[in-house]
């Protein structure tokens, strides 16, 4: 089994800034893609970024220029840089990843961490 724990959300003020977190652990084969998603309350979850084994980088147009997706492949960790925070980007941020074991590509999702906007 794989296990994503989230971290790093919380409040802050708009044009404030916020370092998210997704660390892997278990089972993990070979991660793949991954990425982070949100979902604002009484939306549908959405993309923000993702980022290959390899490192290719893709933003949703709400995040380019604001936040930069990057990860630790020694660490089995991927890290969401988030800058010039907006009350729009309110959201629960829900990292992904990709997992490749056993011939078997398998997505696994973290629980959540809340990221709150607003003065």
């Amino acid at each position: 089994q794989v296990q994503l724990v989230e971290s790093g959300g919380g409040l802050v003020q708009p044009g404030g800034s916020l370092r998210l977190s997704c660390a892997l652990s278990g089972r993990i084969g070979s991660i793949t893609a991954m990425g982070w998603y949100r979902q604002a309350l009484g939306l549908e979850r959405e993309l923000v970024a993702t980022i290959t084994s390899g490192g290719r980088t893709n933003y949703a147009d709400s995040a380019k220029g604001r936040f930069t997706i990057s990860r630790d492949n020694a660490k089995n960790t991927m890290y969401l840089q988030m800058n010039s925070l907006k009350p729009d980007d309110t959201a629960v941020y829900y990292c992904k990843a990709t997992i490749y074991y056993n011939t078997v590509y398998t997505p696994y999702w973290g629980q959540g961490t809340q990221v709150t906007v607003s003065s």
